[in-house]
C-alpha cells in the first residue's frame, strides 16, 4: 500500500506513489451513497478491507465488463462463464478465513448490490468507479479492478495501475450515463446476481470431505486433463476409434491406450506394469495399431513359449481365428532369443528397421548381462540385453520401447533401471527437460540404496513396512515412474470401473484355497523331514573341483579371476552347491519320482567322472581330461540355472586323489538316498493318492459356470517336467475312466504342440473354434505357461508343489483369475509338503540362502557379493516366508502383498483414474468449486489421528524442470500436519498424504455436520483461525526448508552436473509464495 505520509498529490491513482484507488474510494464513499462499477474482477477480499465503508452505502450497481476472465478447462464447452471472487494475491492465512467472508459478502450483495455482466467476451476493457452523494458525484477510471492489488490493499505486491480521478462534472455525468446506457441494454449484459451468490454459497457453506478430495485431483490433474483433450483428438484424427481392436477394449483398456500413447510421444518409452489379468495383451495391439495407422513399423520381442498368442494377429500369418482380421495388423513377431541367434533364417534379418518395439514380458531384460569374451578378455558376442539396446535400438531409426510386465521389479530397483536404459538408450539425461531428471542412473542409486536400508532394518522380523519405503524414495523417483510408467491394480479396476465391470462380467469370486499336506510315504516309513535332513548333508564334491586345485597355474587364475571381478569359479561352485541342494528339495517337495530322477542322473555323473580319473591316471595323454561337471538345466524353472565355468579344469591341475575318495563318499550317501526315495512306489505316493481324490471329485461333482455349463477342467502346476511326466503317466487309467481328455505341457515340447494343447484346454479364452471332442479336461503343466496365458475356461488351480517364489503362486493362479472370466468364482488348491508351516519353513532356510545367492550369480553379475550378501538373501527369504503365509488363508493379487512393491506403488495411476470417473457426473460442482475450500472429516480407524492435510500450489513456480523440487507433484506440495504440529507426510510424501486424503474422505459425499459445528465452534465461525495458522505457517516451513535440503543435496551428488539452481525468485520464501488451493481437517 502507498504511504500516504510520501504520496504525491496528483489527480493520478496509482498505488505507488500517487496513492491508491482504495484510498479514493475510502475518502468518497459516504453513508448512503449509491455506486456504479465496472470491473473485470470481484473479490471478497476486497470487499473485506472495504466493509465498513461498503455497507453503509444505499446501493452498488456492478458490471462485469468480460465474462470470461476466469478460464477453466471444459472439453464439452470452452466458454463456460465463471466468476473469480476470491483473490489470486491473497495471503495465505487470509485464505483460511474465505468461509466467514464470503458469508458476510453474500449478506451484503443481497441487501443492497446489483450484478450484471456482458454477454459477450472482451467487450469492455476500462474500469470505473461513480460515486453518487446526494447529488455530488465523484469518478474514477483506469485499469483498477475491484481486487487487492488492483485497489491497493496488499503491504507489498500492489499492482501498478493507472487511473485517473475525473474532476469535471460534465465528464462524470457523462461516464454516469454511458454505464446507465449499458446496463439497461438488455442485448448487451445479463443479470448474475444468483450466480455470483451461488459461488459465494460454494464458499460460505460447509463442504463434503468428498468434494474436497476430488477438489485437490482436479486441480493436480490440470494439465493431464488437457493433455487427453489433446490427445484424443489424435487417436480420432488417425480413426484409431474406428478399428476392431478397439472396440473390443474394456473403458479402463482404452484409458490404458491414451495413457500408454501419451508416454511413449512424450518420452519415447512406457513400461505397462497392469497387474496380472488385466490384458496387457490386448491394450498394447491398440496401441500397436495407432502406430501402425502412422505407418509406423512395429517389432514384438516375446518369449518363445508366448510366440502363437502374439502371432495370431498378423494378418500376414492368415489365421482364420484372428479376431481383428479387419485391422490388418502388420507386427513383426521375434522371441527374446532370437537375439542370441545370428545365422539361419535371421541371417539377414534387419533389427535395425523398425520405430517401436514392444517388448512382452520385460523383466526378463532386467539384467544388464555383459557380453561374452574370451579367456583373454576378448569380446566374441553380444547378451542379449546388450544386443537388443546396441544393434535394434540405437542404431537406425529412432526406436520407441513400450515394455509390458506385471513384475518389472524384481529384488532390486536396478532391474527397473536396466529396463528404463533401453528407452532412453542408456542416455542418463533423457528425461532432463520432460521430467526434471538429470540423471536417471544416479537417482535409481540413490533409490535403490534406500530400497537396501529399508531391507534391512525391516530384515529382523521378516516383515516389510511398504509405506516406510515410499516415505524415503524422494520426489524425483515418483515423477520419473509417474512419467514413463503406467500401472493398475485389480482394486483399481474394480473400484473405478464397478459398473463396467457388472455390464461385461466381473473378475471371478475366489474362493479360500485349500490346503492340503499328503504324506510322502503313505505307510509312515519315510517321511518329508527325514529325506530333507539327509538332503541338508550333501557335500556333492563333483561340482566343486575348485576346492581341490593344486596347480599353480590353475590357483594363480582363480587368484586372478578374484582380484579382477572380487568374485570367482570358487565362489560360482559354492553358490552352486546351494543351488543343487535347493533342486534337491524342491524336487522331493515334487513328488519322490522327481527326487529319484535327478539323484540317479547325479550318481550317473560321479560314476562318469570316477572312470574319468581312472582312464587318465591308466593314461595321462587321453583327450578327454576336464573336470568340467554341471548339474542339468532345469528349462521349466529358470531359477535353478546358473553360470557355466569360465575356465574348465584340467585332471591334471587336481589332487586326484582326495578328490576321488570324497566323489565315492557321496556316491554312498546319494545311493543310499536314492534306494529310499526309489522305494516310495506310486501305490506308496501320498500325494498321487491325493491327487487322484481331488480329480474324481472335480469329475464328478463339476461347479456351473455363469452360462450354466459344467465345467470339469482341472490345472495341475508343477515346477518339475519329470513330475509331469509322472503324473500323466500315472493318472492315464483314472482319466480314462472317468471320460477326461488330459495332457501335459512344458517348457520342452514343440511350439506347435505347446499351442495346440492350450488351445484345446482353453478355446473359449484363446479365440479357438476347436470342436468339443477335441477339448482337454485335465492340463499337467509346468511354469512355462505360468505367465501371459489366457487360460480362463478352467476353475481350478492344483499347486501340486508349492514354487520358492511366492509371486510364482499368484502367477500360477492369474491363469483362471482373470477378467471376462464365465466362471462365477475360481479355486486354488495348494500341496504343501508338511503340515506344520515353521518346520516346512525351517527346512527351507537351511538352503535356501544359499539358493538366493546362487539365483543372483545366474543373473548374469561378475559381482554379486558386491550388492548382495548372505544376511540380505536371508533376508529376501524372511520376507517370502510371510508371503507364502498369506498366501495359504487369501488368494492375493502382487498389489496385496503388503510386504512386496510393485509398480503401482510408485505411480499416480490410481489417483487419476479415480478423477476421471468423478468427473463423469461431477464436473460443474468441481469447477464452481472455489480453491480455499475446506472440509472437516475423522479417521474412523484411527480416531487418535487428528491433524490437516494442506494441498498448496508454489505462485512463483519455476518452468525449468531441470531445477529439483522436494515435491513429486510441483507445482503442488500436499502435506499432512498432525495437531500437535508434527510433519507426518511431508511435501516429498504426495502418495501417502493422498492415500490418507482418499481414506478419510471418498464415501463422505455430505458434509458431516456435527464436525462442522464443533469447528466453527472452536474457530468462532472463522474469526479465530490462529491455531491453523501456527499449522501452516509450520507447513510453509516445511516447504522451504525442503526446499534449501533438495539444493543442497543435488549440489554435492555426483552425476548432476547438469544440475541448476533456481534463481531467487522462483524459490518460495514465505506464505506469501503460496496459493491455498484446499485443505482438510481430520478432527
Amino acid at each position: 500500500m502507498s504511504n500516504k505520509n510520501t504520496s504525491l498529490k496528483s489527480g493520478i491513482r496509482d498505488n505507488l506513489l500517487r496513492e491508491t484507488v482504495h484510498d479514493f474510494l475510502e475518502q468518497e464513499i459516504k453513508n448512503g451513497s449509491a455506486l456504479s462499477i465496472v470491473s473485470a474482477y470481484f473479490t471478497i477480499y476486497a470487499y473485506e478491507k472495504m466493509q465498513h465503508s461498503l455497507n453503509e452505502i444505499e446501493e452498488l450497481r456492478f458490471l462485469f465488463g468480460d465474462p470470461d476472465f476466469v478460464k477453466r478447462m471444459d472439453p464439452n464447452n470452452t466458454d463456460t462463464k465463471a466468476f473469480d471472487i476470491t483473490d489470486t494475491g491473497l495471503q495465505l492465512n487470509q485464505q483460511l478465513r474465505q468461509k466467514p467472508i464470503a458469508k458476510a459478502c453474500a449478506e451484503w450483495i443481497k441487501e443492497k448490490v446489483e450484478i450484471r455482466t456482458t454477454r459477450e467476451s472482451n467487450l469492455i476493457h476500462g474500469k470505473m468507479y461513480h460515486i453518487a452523494n446526494n447529488g455530488v458525484e465523484k469518478a474514477i477510471m483506469g485499469s483498477s479492478n475491484f481486487t487487492m492489488r488492483g485497489l491497493g490493499l496488499t503491504q507489498d505486491s500492489n499492482n501498478i495501475e493507472l487511473n485517473l480521478e475525473v474532476d469535471s462534472n460534465r465528464d462524470r455525468q457523462d461516464l454516469k450515463a454511458w454505464f446507465d446506457e449499458i446496463w439497461n441494454d438488455d442485448k448487451l449484459v445479463e443479470d448474475v446476481k444468483e450466480k455470483v451468490l451461488a459461488t459465494l454459497g460454494q464458499i460460505g457453506k460447509d463442504h463434503a470431505p468428498e468434494l474436497i478430495y476430488y477438489k485437490t485431483l482436479y486441480e493436480l490433474f490440470q494439465d493431464e486433463i488437457e493433455t487427453r483433450q489433446t490427445n484424443d483428438q489424435t487417436l480420432e484424427d488417425t480413426h484409431l476409434y474406428d478399428t476392431q481392436i478397439w472396440e473390443t477394449l474394456y473403458e479402463f483398456q482404452k484409458e490404458g491406450v491414451k495413457s500408454v500413447i501419451a508416454r511413449l510421444l512424450r518420452h519415447n518409452g512406457c513400461i505397462l506394469a497392469d497387474s496380472v489379468g488385466l490384458g496387457k495383451t490386448y491394450t498394447a495391439l491398440a496401441v500397436i495399431k495407432f502406430f501402425e495407422l502412422r505407418n509406423e513399423r512395429v517389432l514384438v520381442l516375446c518369449p518363445k513359449k508366448l510366440h502363437d498368442n502374439w502371432a495370431l494377429y498378423p494378418a500376414y500369418n492368415s489365421q482364420d481365428t484372428n479376431p481383428f482380421l479387419n485391422d490388418k495388423f502388420g507386427f513383426t513377431v521375434r522371441w527374446h532369443t532370437d537375439l542370441s541367434r545370428y545365422s539361419g533364417d535371421l541371417e539377414n534379418f534387419n533389427w535395425r528397421n523398425f520405430d517401436m518395439i514392444v517388448i512382452d514380458e520385460s523383466h526378463n531384460f532386467r539384467n544388464d548381462t555383459k557380453p561374452t569374451r574370451d579367456a583373454d578378455g576378448n569380446f566374441v558376442r553380444h547378451s542379449r540385453y546388450t544386443r537388443l539396446l546396441e544393434e535394434v535400438i540405437k542404431e537406425g531409426t529412432k526406436t520407441k520401447v513400450l515394455m509390458l510386465s506385471a513384475t518389472p521389479v524384481n529384488t532390486s530397483l536396478i532391474d527397473l533401471r536396466n529396463q528404463i536404459y533401453l528407452m532412453t538408450e542408456k542416455r542418463e539425461d533423457v528425461f532432463r527437460d520432460s521430467l526434471g531428471i538429470g540423471n536417471i542412473g544416479s537417482l535409481l542409486r540413490q533409490a535403490q540404496k534406500e530400497f537396501k536400508k529399508w531391507e534391512e532394518e525391516s530384515g529382523e522380523n521378516g516383515k516389510k513396512d511398504k509405506a516406510k519405503l515410499l516415505e524415503t524414495l524422494g520426489a524425483e523417483f515418483f515423477q520419473l515412474l509417474g512419467g514413463i510408467s503406467i500401472a493398475r491394480s485389480r482394486r483399481h479396476i474394480k473400484t473405478f470401473y464397478a459398473e463396467e465391470m457388472i455390464r461385461i462380467g466381473e473378475f471371478p469370486t475366489p474362493q479360500k484355497p485349500e490346503n492340503c499336506h499328503p504324506p510322502t510315504d503313505v505307510t509312515g516309513e519315510l517321511s518329508y523331514k527325514a529325506l530333507a535332513d539327509q538332503i541338508a548333508e550333501f557335500t556333492l564334491s563333483i561340482y566343486q573341483p575348485s576346492s581341490y586345485v593344486i596347480s599353480e597355474a590353475a590357483k594363480q587364475r582363480l587368484a586372478d579371476e578374484k582380484q579382477k571381478f572380487r568374485f570367482n569359479q570358487a565362489d560360482r561352485e559354492r553358490f552352486l552347491i546351494g543351488m543343487m541342494q535347493t533342486n534337491f528339495l524342491k524336487r522331493l517337495e515334487s513328488s519322490a519320482h522327481s527326487l529319484s530322477e535327478t539323484l540317479e542322473r547325479t550318481v550317473g555323473k560321479i560314476d562318469v567322472m570316477l572312470e574319468k580319473i581312472d582312464k587318465y591316471e591308466q593314461n595321462p595323454r587321453i583327450q578327454d581330461a576336464e573336470a568340467d561337471v554341471l548339474p542339468d538345466d532345469d528349462e521349466d524353472d529358470e531359477e535353478f540355472l546358473v553360470n557355466r565355468a569360465r575356465n574348465p579344469y584340467h585332471l591334471h591341475e587336481l589332487d586326484r586323489t582326495r578328490w576321488k575318495k570324497d566323489l565315492i563318499k557321496d556316491k554312498e550317501t546319494l545311493t543310499a538316498a536314492w534306494d529310499n526315495v526309489k522305494a516310495i512306489t506310486p501305490e506308496r505316493d501320498g500325494k498321487l493318492k491325493a491327487i487322484k481324490a481331488h480329480i474324481r471329485n472335480k469329475a464328478q461333482n463339476p461347479t456351473t459356470d455363469k452360462d450354466g455349463k459344467m465345467n470339469r477342467k482341472l490345472l495341475v502346476f508343477t515346477t518339475f517336467k519329470d513330475t509331469a511326466d509322472y503324473l500323466y503317466e500315472n493318472l492315464s487309467d483314472l482319466a480314462e475312466a472317468l471320460k477326461l481328455k488330459m495332457a501335459t505341457v512344458s517348457g520342452s515340447d514343440t511350439q506347435n504342440k505347446f499351442n495346440l494343447t492350450l488351445n484345446n484346454f482353453a478355446p473359449k479364452a484363446r479365440t479357438q473354434k476347436n470342436s468339443v471332442a477335441d477339448e482337454i479336461d485335465l492340463l499337467i503343466a509346468t511354469d512355462c505357461i505360468s505367465e501371459g496365458q489366457n487360460l480362463q475356461d478352467c476353475d481350478t488351480v492344483l499347486n501340486y508343489d508349492i514354487h520358492w517364489n511366492p509371486v510364482r503362486i499368484i502367477q500360477r493362479f492369474g491363469r483362471i483369475d482373470r477378467i471376462g472370466s464365465r466362471n462365477a468364482t475360481v479355486k486354488m488348491i495348494n500341496y504343501w509338503p508338511t503340515e506344520d508351516m515353521e518346520v516346512y519353513l525351517r527346512l527351507q532356510s537351511r538352503v535356501e540362502s544359499r539358493m538366493a545367492l546362487a539365483d543372483t550369480a545366474a543373473s548374469g553379475d561378475d559381482d554379486p557379493l558386491n550388492e548382495f550378501t548372505y544376511e540380505q538373501a536371508q533376508m529376501e527369504l524372511n520376507f517370502r516366508d510371510e508371503q507364502l503365509k498369506q498366501l495359504r488363508e487369501d488368494v492375493l493379487d502382487l498389489d496385496d502383498l503388503s510386504d512386496g512393491v510393485v509398480m503401482s506403488d510408485f505411480t499416480f495411476d490410481y489417483f487419476f483414474a479415480q478423477l476421471l470417473k468423478y468427473l463423469e457426473r461431477n464436473r460443474a460442482e468441481l469447477e464452481a468449486t472455489p480453491k480455499g475450500a475446506y472440509a472437516v472429516t475423522t479417521h474412523e480407524n484411527n480416531p487418535a489421528e487428528t491433524g490437516v492435510i494442506f494441498f498448496l500450489q508454489q505462485r512463483n513456480a519455476t518452468t525449468n524442470m531441470e531445477k529439483k523440487t522436494p515435491s513429486p507433484i510441483y507445482p503442488y506440495y500436499t502435506v499432512y500436519i498432525r495437531k500437535n504440529g508434527d510433519i507426518r507426510y511431508g511435501c516429498a510424501n504426495a502418495k501417502q498424504v493422498l492415500d490418507l486424503f482418499e481414506t478419510v474422505a471418498v464415501g463422505k459425499s455430505d458434509e458431516l455436520r456435527e464436525l462442522c459445528l464443533q469447528f466453527d465452534q472452536e474457530t468462532e465461525h472463522g474469526q479465530n483461525m490462529e491455531g491453523y495458522n501456527k499449522l501452516l505457517n509450520a507447513v510453509i516451513a516445511h516447504i522451504t526448508r525442503s526446499h534449501q535440503k533438495t539444493q543442497t543435496q543435488n549440489l554435492g551428488r555426483s552425476g548432476t552436473r547438469g544440475f541448476k539452481l533456481p534463481v531467487a525468485s522462483e524459490v518460495p520464501r514465505d506464505s506469501s509464495d503460496f496459493e491455498l488451493v484446499t485443505w482438510l481437517v481430520i478432527a
